[in-house]
């Protein structure tokens, strides 16, 4: 018995060792395999990948276009781009005085338009192509327009309230007024009666208020709400570039293999100019010969030039190329320290993002008022200019009570277009640190319904409301599918929401948006824009599926190894235009160094309900087939039968897929393929769900 145990046990071992010495072998010939066609698959997906590079040169002549466009305007407005001109327009409007509230406002549009065009800039440039000191002038316009903007704001108001006596209502005795426009929102009431028994304030036809104390309902003091719907407030955050010593050394050499091609190119032409004519002197007495050999020289010379222009153009691209795979690497890369530390009550941006703009909460001194003398209307104007009124004072000692300074009620209205998932935390802003900050504010009470958020604040000054800027991470799954030729759907699935964006040639669009099942209208929808323009509308609507390269310090995630990352998008949106990519579990269960996801052929006619996915496993430099299925039980590596190794994904697809897919995908749009591929590393759907 024992006996035959034993011999039953050892058949079995050498069946199972014959079986592993099988797979091995099978193994062994498939890497060789691999191996041997790994140049040719490379070199063919090196002339797909050009379109990253022609899509970048695009947009070059896009934005030289539109800077010759705004030259030949000649409409008035300053190119934010030249520094002179900013300069020249600043100064110009310093210079201008007496501006009511809505011609600030008209000439706002402008400001914030030159604004969100600098911006741009800085985030639209490719790092190499943006020198330092191009930078830190961008930015420092940024922060002269804010300020000049904020100023002009206060010079108006102060314009305003000199009016106060002559708008005063007949009920109340006191002014109120509201003034409404695209971006900005003013409420100001001044207190002309000073009736101890008004204490609340409410403007008409609005919840939006104040409940105030005896001690200011008997003041001399204005209140103004100034409601930005923009954030001048909050730091610029610096600009992500990558290391210098990468791109630098990667742009250099391939700059001097440029400059070593065109120095070699002229000396052999110049070489061959010298020979022919020291020959055509030799036999100068045979004209008709000359004639011919210098027929000859011209070839040559104009035939050498169109080379030496080939290899010029094709070596530019080869820079350009390289440039945009350092930029693409850099919006994968995580950080390796954290932010700077932060105090309890401190807000940190960097986990935190404001929405719905800034609130501007300010109790401001009465100034002179005008009066009527022998029909003109004469008024006293103050140099210092408008005053705030310090709340509660810096000494209290000459009041009798305690509670005579209680913090005030305040009531905003949430802005429409912005999405809060969980209740606003709202915050205010500390002139001296330079930060947000929680404390200081109490008895915080949100209606949703009717969008509007009711608190207690110590001390006045800008307040805003703030939502986890991760709110939406980790993702539960996401899907990418062809619509038409050249246009793609990506639906990202969170806990609260589920996204849909459309992306087409160099433009994506907010498709819909799903919150607990119900469709929620937001203003974007329908709007095509740009990727970069598209990623910031969505943040500041509160719908943020973008990480950072801080977010992996806040959200616990699935990392993968950032080349992987990239090579995979880069041709996933190769094969965006026919192929789906969808979410798979098994991408949490495999390493750092690889990425699985489902893949198949989308094929307009066939039934959407039970698709037939094949999943890939992606290294970076080797694609393969899993045997397993979405639906399997345990996660594993195999190979799929009568499937092989490939060094890319797109001839690992091709091994399924129909012919007419496959020249769908080399006739893709580049500039298609390029906004894919910028959704897909700006969202890090492999690392992120």
């Amino acid at each position: 018995m024992i006996e035959e145990a034993r011999l039953k046990y050892e058949k079995e071992e050498m069946e199972r060792l014959e079986i592993q010495r099988i797979e091995k072998e099978k193994w062994n010939r498939l890497e060789a395999k691999d191996l041997e066609r790994r140049n040719e698959e490379l070199e063919e997906l090196y002339l797909l990948e050009r379109c990253f590079p022609e899509a970048e040169k695009l947009k070059q002549e896009t934005r030289m276009l539109s800077q010759w466009k705004h030259y030949i305007q000649c409409d008035g407005s300053p190119d934010p781009s030249i520094a002179q001109e900013m300069n020249t327009f600043i100064s110009l409007w310093k210079e201008k005085t007496n501006e009511t509230f809505e011609e600030v406002i008209e000439k706002s549009k402008v400001v914030l338009n030159l604004i969100e065009k600098l911006k741009f800039i800085l985030l639209e440039t490719p790092p190499c192509d943006l020198q330092d000191k191009n930078k830190i002038q961008y930015q420092e316009s940024i922060l002269q327009l804010q300020e000049l903007l904020h100023l002009k704001f206060n010079v108006a108001t102060e314009i305003l309230l000199r009016q106060a006596s002559t708008l005063a209502d007949l009920d109340s005795g006191n002014m109120e007024k509201v003034i409404k426009d695209e971006n900005v929102t003013l409420y100001v009431w001044a207190n002309l009666k000073k009736n101890p028994r008004h204490r609340s304030v409410r403007f008409s036809e609005t919840q939006i208020g104040f409940e105030i104390p005896r001690i200011l309902a008997t003041s001399d003091i204005a209140v103004r709400l100034l409601h930005t719907h923009y954030d001048h407030v909050s730091a610029l955050h610096p600009v992500s570039t990558p290391s210098k010593e990468h791109t630098s050394s990667v742009t250099e050499l391939v700059k001097d293999d440029v400059e070593n091609v065109e120095k070699a190119i002229s000396k052999e032409v110049e070489e061959e100019s010298k020979q022919q004519e020291k020959q055509s002197h030799l036999i100068q007495e045979e004209k008709l010969k000359v004639e011919e050999e210098q027929d000859d020289i011209e070839v040559k010379m104009s035939s050498a030039e169109e080379e030496s222009e080939a290899i010029k153009c094709e070596l530019e691209m080869k820079v350009l190329s390289e440039t945009v795979s350092a930029a693409q690497l850099l919006l994968v890369e995580n950080s390796s320290e954290k932010p700077d530390f932060f105090e309890n009550d401190m807000v940190d941006l960097f986990q935190f993002t404001t929405l719905g703009g800034v609130y501007h909460l300010d109790i401001l001194e009465l100034p002179p008022q005008c009066k009527p003398v022998k029909g003109w209307m004469i008024v006293e104007i103050l140099k210092e200019g408008l005053q705030k009124y310090t709340y509660p004072p810096e000494t209290t000692e000459d009041f009798e009570t305690e509670n005579a300074f209680p913090p005030i009620e305040v009531t905003l209205e949430v802005h429409e277009n912005v999405i809060f998932f969980e209740n606003p935390m709202v915050v205010r802003w500390d002139a001296e640190g330079k930060h947000w900050r929680t404390d200081g504010i109490s008895n915080v009470s949100y209606k949703p319904n009717e969008r509007l958020i009711t608190f207690s604040l110590d001390t006045f000054g800008p307040v805003t409301l703030i939502q986890d800027a991760h709110i939406n991470m980790p993702y539960q799954s996401w899907e990418l599918r062809p619509l038409d030729v050249n246009k793609v759907l990506l639906t990202v699935t969170t806990v609260f929401t589920e996204i849909q964006i459309q992306i087409k040639e160099n433009l994506c669009m907010l498709s819909s948006v799903k919150l607990k099942d119900k469709k929620h209208i937001s203003i974007l929808e329908g709007t095509w824009m740009t990727p970069i323009p598209f990623i910031i509308a969505l943040k500041e609507a509160g719908l943020n599926i973008f990480p950072t390269r801080y977010s992996h310090f806040y959200v616990v995630i699935n990392n993968k190894v950032p080349l992987v990352e990239v090579k995979a998008y880069r041709q996933m949106a190769l094969l965006s235009s026919t192929f789906a990519f969808g979410w798979s579990k098994w991408n949490l269960l495999c390493n750092s160094t690889k990425v699985v996801f489902k893949v198949r052929e989308h094929l307009p006619e066939e039934c959407t309900e039970n698709p037939n996915w094949a999943l890939l496993m992606f290294s970076g430099d080797r694609a393969q087939r899993l045997k397993i299925k979405e639906e399997s039980e345990a996660f594993s590596e195999a190979l799929k039968e009568e499937t092989e190794f490939h060094s890319t994904l797109y001839h690992m697809v091709r091994d399924f897929a129909s012919k007419e897919a496959m020249e769908k995908v080399r006739s893709s749009n580049c500039q298609f393929v390029n906004s894919v591929c910028h959704m897909l590393l700006s969202t890090r759907l492999l690392s992120y769900s």
